[in-house]
């Protein structure tokens, strides 16, 4: 049984929440998103509280029961409070900056990588790396994994672009034994 898609979600007072012909819009202080819900899945929206429910109890109807359960709380959750990623730059040389909506990186290729990013994501550039924010966590997700592919942490020096509190499987150099046979 789906131990995620029974849960409830409570919305909180500042949210407003409608549920129309399979599609579900979430206003909040930071936003709005509207998403459509999968057809073996139905909400029940009563007293502040959203009940994701299915027709009968097989396995993958189950499993949407969970993934739909998550999605929408993932809305409530990003227009009440919104998300946060945020990736590190490490390695001589290798730098962002802001311009516009663009992000400019210098990642030791011979030519600056610029990264358009995308509507409703905003980025600030500490000297640690990228903060990403955002009121739809898919869609952050999605950039904070585009930006991190342009140049992905290497297993020998750790150079490159990682999360923050990722955790980098470090290899062993070359050794120079000297040894000559």
């Amino acid at each position: 049984m789906s131990r995620v898609g029974k849960k409830p979600i409570s919305i909180p007072d500042k949210v407003n929440i409608t549920y129309k012909d399979r599609m579900i819009t979430v206003k909040g202080d930071k936003g709005t998103l509207t998403r459509e819900i999968h057809p073996e899945v139905d909400l029940d929206i009563s007293d502040g509280i959203i009940n994701v429910t299915v027709s009968s109890e097989t396995r993958q109807k189950r499993a949407f029961q969970g993934l739909v359960r998550s999605l929408v709380s993932n809305m409530v959750k990003g227009v009440n409070k919104g998300f946060e990623r945020k990736l590190e730059i490490n390695g001589i040389g290798y730098r962002a900056e802001l311009k516009g909506k663009t992000l400019v990186f210098n990642l030791g290729y011979s030519h600056p990588v610029n990264f358009d990013l995308p509507e409703g994501i905003k980025a600030e550039v500490d000297k640690a790396g990228v903060v990403l924010s955002g009121i739809d966590n898919e869609l952050l997700g999605r950039t904070a994994a585009s930006i991190r592919m342009l140049r992905p942490p290497e297993p020998y020096k750790g150079k490159g672009i990682k999360y923050a509190g990722e955790h980098i499987q470090r290899k062993a150099g070359k050794t120079a034994t000297g040894t000559t046979a």
